[in-house]
């Protein structure tokens, strides 16, 4: 029987899970995602292949789960500055705006946001179960709540403005994943479009 790590089975999954954040992590700085095999990561975590498969049943089952669990920081830092009422909420936004591309800066969520043959996904994955609907969630408060003060305007529909918005959010983590060195330009330009989109007033014709 495999020596359990930890003080209970919960923290040796935990270890586990770790473990197999690193590996990955390293081997995608070594090979295309595409040439990745769960061999591969299992003999870079230390773990036999048949325990891996007890964890995910195959390659892109892992990168799903890994991409939930690596989330969740990035979930916890925005529903916080979401939460600050008091500050503006451009503020708010600026800084969400930071969680999030920091967030996705790491090799293994840059897969949800970078295309990748073989991903069961090509968008990042939706819905009340996911990471990325709580991020999204958090930002539409942050606009309505900017509406209601009046620093920003109407945008009618917010929820699709958000989502509309949510593309410049994946561009920049795209750009970053090719070009880490483009973080600071890339922040930059991010915020200056949003915000541009939610208090400058269309033109009309």
């Amino acid at each position: 029987m495999p020596r359990i790590r930890g003080a209970s089975i919960e923290a040796h999954h935990e270890a586990v899970w770790a473990d197999l954040v690193a590996a990955t992590r390293q081997v995608l700085r070594e090979r295309d995602y595409d040439s990745i095999t769960m061999g591969h990561i299992a003999e870079r975590a230390g773990l036999a292949r048949n325990t891996l498969y007890n964890y995910a049943t195959d390659k892109s089952a892992l990168v799903l789960a890994l991409t939930q669990r690596l989330a969740r920081p990035a979930v916890e830092r925005v529903a916080a500055i979401a939460a600050r009422s008091a500050d503006p909420a451009a503020q708010r936004l600026r800084e969400i705006i930071v969680a999030v591309l920091e967030a996705f800066n790491d090799p293994v969520l840059q897969l949800v946001f970078r295309p990748a043959a073989g991903l069961p996904f090509a968008e990042p994955p939706k819905g009340p179960d996911s990471p990325f609907h709580a991020i999204v969630v958090e930002v539409e408060n942050v606009v309505r709540a900017g509406i209601e003060r009046g620093e920003f305007r109407d945008v009618g529909d917010v929820q699709l403005t958000v989502e509309l918005l949510s593309g410049v959010m994946r561009s920049g983590a795209e750009r970053i994943g090719r070009d880490p060195a483009a973080f600071a330009a890339t922040d930059r330009a991010a915020q200056e479009l949003i915000l541009s989109a939610l208090t400058h007033r269309p033109a009309t014709g």
